[in-house]
């Protein structure tokens, strides 16, 4: 065999490397998860990018820089980060102590976690203006404010941070925090300097999560935000104003602008916990 028949099977198999399927499930199963996807997941959201484009790019960029719009995404996307923020606190906090701490009805305190995972989000809405409402029974009127807002939106994604969490606080070596403090080291410097290093990667995650969730949320704050356009109204609830008032193109070309802030952060989220594990494997 001549240097060039050589190079050139070795050339082939890197060329067609590519095309090699490896694994369990073989090409029949890749091939049907793929069609799966593409049903549930891909052609709904191309139908979407299609509508939203039915007066052309023009059209499309009219109606998602609309002041109305515009008014919305930025209160979406505010009030999104703040709740992300609070939850990336309070839920490192609820995680911490089903982990760490044993106290009487430990166990429902850890089933009701999981509660907005199920309850349907309108039921949250209808209970936070019960509580918070005009006729509140402690007192407290957040019915129709951001403050109001805030707290719907933070009872439908505290789970992402506190299962985000959990799992890491559970694996977690508990010698070398005994270590430090047997060296003198006090409670927060221990959690400053060994805990939370372990525990960005997840509090990243979940907060991540809990923006994405908040950002296409509806059913928690139909009630309790009032829609007051410019001040408590999400994009959400401004997609269903522009279908009341017959406008389809202009509903799709803002839920293009979410789909797109959703999917940055996910893609984000996605190239961190990437680039962690490649950090942690290197460290071995």
């Amino acid at each position: 065999m001549t240097e060039i028949e050589t190079a050139a099977s070795v050339r082939t198999p890197s060329r067609r490397s590519w095309l090699r399927v490896t694994g369990s499930v073989g090409p029949l199963g890749i091939a049907t998860a793929v069609l799966w996807l593409s049903v549930i997941v891909l052609l709904p959201l191309a139908a979407l990018a299609f509508h939203a484009f039915d007066n052309g790019w023009s059209g499309f960029w009219s109606a998602a820089t609309a002041p109305a719009a515009l008014d919305a995404l930025k209160v979406t996307v505010l009030l999104s980060v703040l709740v992300a923020l609070l939850n990336v606190v309070m839920g490192t906090l609820v995680a911490w102590v089903l982990v760490r701490d044993e106290f009487p009805g430990k166990s429902i305190v850890n089933s009701l976690i999981d509660l907005p995972f199920a309850l349907p989000t309108i039921v949250a809405s209808i209970v936070m203006l019960a509580l918070y409402g005009p006729d509140s029974p402690i007192g407290i009127h957040l019915n129709a404010t951001q403050p109001g807002v805030i707290i719907a939106l933070a009872f439908v994604t505290l789970p992402f941070v506190v299962r985000a969490v959990q799992p890491v606080l559970l694996e977690s070596d508990h010698s070398v925090e005994q270590a430090a403090a047997s060296l003198g080291a006090s409670n927060w410097t221990t959690f400053r300097t060994i805990v939370l290093p372990s525990l960005v990667p997840a509090i990243v995650s979940g907060g991540g999560l809990a923006f994405a969730r908040a950002i296409g949320e509806f059913g928690s704050v139909v009630l309790i935000g009032g829609n007051i356009p410019g001040h408590t109204q999400v994009a959400s609830q401004y997609i269903q104003q522009q279908i009341e008032v017959d406008r389809p193109v202009s509903a799709a070309a803002v839920s293009v602008a979410l789909l797109v802030i959703s999917f940055v952060t996910l893609l984000v989220l996605r190239l961190f916990a990437d680039r962690t594990a490649r950090k942690e494997l290197a460290s071995r």
